[in-house]
């Protein structure tokens, strides 16, 4: 058997104990996708469906010390960051990103929940903007991620529109703004693409009303990190992504007993 043959992707994320979001759900997104999915810890929570008890975050020597593990050894084709704690952190990830090559990188901000509440502290915002959208191959922010990445308010689709060419002009390739999923009434959640070659389109599936929707962006960013690392140019990539999270909030199962994970065996068949 050839070397480092099968393909391989790497998330650089924090672990979720209860396995439905973080990395978890990057492995089994990478799975259910047919690639060898690798883990670079960058923090680990204590956490269930009702919520977190407890976090740690990795040093960051450590942290260093996996991307050169990894180097020196396997073929990894395309990368994806998840939750980068702090100013250090991310500053190692930069730094040891351009040290090694993972491939394309797929930046899933992590900044701000799916609610609005706002993650990282202001000087780690400051520094995931200047030393992470510049490496991205794709951005994958939420409604209220791009909201305060552009300072725009996002209120029709033409600021929508604007506010992924602010993104790219800060450095990203391709630029993925996933929409609102948290109004009432909602009929359907659209997306608006925007890649590195100008081509643009919107992207919608039926609005699904459910509490189980833990890991959609961890997901979401998974799946196009899988399809880029076979060779998917970013588009189609994107669009399989779209597909999937949408199979996996439709047809949920019962695990835990309040905020729960997407279902990602639903996605079997999809192509």
């Amino acid at each position: 058997m050839t070397t480092n043959q099968t393909i391989q992707v790497v998330t650089i994320a924090g672990n979720d104990s209860d396995g439905s979001a973080g990395m978890p759900a990057d492995l089994h997104s990478f799975f259910q996708r047919g690639v060898y999915g690798m883990g670079l810890l960058t923090a680990a929570v204590a956490g269930n469906s009702y919520g977190i008890d407890a976090a740690q975050i990795m040093p960051v020597d450590f942290i260093a010390q996996q991307f050169a593990t990894l180097a020196r050894d396997f073929d990894i084709r395309a990368a994806k960051t998840g939750m980068l704690a702090d100013s250090d952190v991310i500053n190692t990830v930069a730094d040891c990103y351009q040290k090694y090559d993972f491939g394309p990188l797929v930046v899933d901000p992590v900044i701000i929940t799916k609610h609005g509440n706002l993650l990282l502290e202001a000087a780690a915002y400051e520094t995931f903007k200047a030393r992470l959208i510049p490496l991205a191959t794709v951005i994958t922010p939420n409604f209220f991620e791009a909201q305060k990445l552009t300072g725009l308010s996002l209120a029709n689709d033409a600021e929508i529109m604007a506010a992924a060419e602010k993104l790219q002009a800060m450095g990203a390739q391709n630029v993925l703004i996933k929409g609102r999923h948290d109004q009432d009434q909602q009929a359907e959640v659209r997306d608006y693409v925007l890649t590195a070659t100008g081509e643009h389109f919107w992207l919608a599936e039926p609005f699904v009303q459910t509490d189980r929707v833990n890991g959609t962006g961890d997901s979401l960013s998974a799946v196009i990190t899988a399809e880029i690392g076979k060779g998917q140019d970013v588009a189609s990539a994107i669009r399989i992504a779209k597909k999937f999270v949408h199979q996996a909030i439709a047809q949920p199962i019962a695990v835990g007993h309040k905020y729960g994970p997407i279902n990602h065996w639903a996605t079997d068949n999809l192509k």
